[in-house]
């Protein structure tokens, strides 16, 4: 059984307190459920508020960093009692992005697969962002009847300008490593093998830092790119609790399980 909630989320610190932080279901491409996205809130806050914690690294186990909602489980769940309300679903999306913007200390995502929907918002809501030269950045809301969500109707933009966010998330782009590098999203791109070992080499020069100099700066680059960012999960929250219970998010869902192409109304 795939693991879900705190059993689907690995924690391991070390002698210098880089707190790596990885989602841990391969079999679903580490694809997020409901309570798997509430324990990595938990997580992240937890670890970013200890003082022994200087970084913290975001992972993914297996051959991807996190697929986004997991769709199956939507299907599965759909109707049923343990089905999470739009609400409660784009609430802990909003709190999942917050932890990591908020978080005292540096947030380093190591995209070691494919990103996408809320996966791409949690790596751009990162500090710094290492990607493997096969992974991508999956901006894929429209493709399934919906909006981005978890600040990456902000947090793109703000990266990237608004001509370029609006092509990738209009058109629902894949964009590929050294793209993601050259637009300004990731600090670099290395062959899979060194990912998390430079990581590892970044997180520990970041970790020898003057914590509360880095918290500062931190706060102060967040705060003068992102001040829209209450308003715009406001937006997004708003319109995708109109969209997550449409005839087109269900054709989306259902074509992406189903591998064909979407009709929508």
């Amino acid at each position: 059984m795939t693991p879900t909630g705190r059993d689907a989320v690995m924690v391991d610190r070390d002698d210098l307190g880089v707190a790596t932080i990885s989602i841990n279901r391969p079999d679903r491409m580490n694809a997020l459920d409901h309570p798997t996205v509430c324990a990595l809130v938990e997580i992240i806050s937890e670890q970013s508020l200890d003082p022994d914690t200087r970084v913290i690294v975001l992972a993914g186990e297996g051959g991807a960093f996190t697929t986004g909602a997991d769709l199956q489980a939507i299907r599965d769940g759909a109707g049923t009692d343990e089905a999470p309300s739009p609400e409660a679903t784009m609430t802990s999306a909003a709190e999942l992005v917050r932890a990591v913007l908020t978080a005292p200390v540096p947030v380093i995502a190591a995209v070691n697969g494919p990103a996408a929907g809320v996966g791409v918002s949690l790596a751009l809501a990162s500090d710094l962002v290492l990607m493997s030269d096969d992974a991508y950045l999956l901006f894929a809301f429209t493709n399934i009847g919906l909006m981005p969500d978890g600040g990456a109707s902000v947090l793109l933009p703000a990266a990237v300008g608004r001509s370029v966010a609006s092509r990738m998330l209009l058109r629902g782009d894949a964009v590929a490593a050294a793209e993601a590098q050259q637009v300004g999203l990731a600090l670099d791109v290395l062959p899979a093998a060194d990912l998390r070992p430079a990581a590892a080499t970044l997180a520990r020069r970041l970790a020898r830092g003057p914590r509360r100099a880095l918290e500062l700066t931190k706060k102060s680059v967040t705060g003068a790119t992102l001040a829209e960012l209450d308003a715009a999960l406001a937006r997004e929250h708003e319109g995708q609790c109109e969209l997550l219970v449409s005839d087109d998010f269900a054709e989306g869902v259902a074509s992406i399980l189903e591998k064909r192409r979407p009709d929508f109304s």
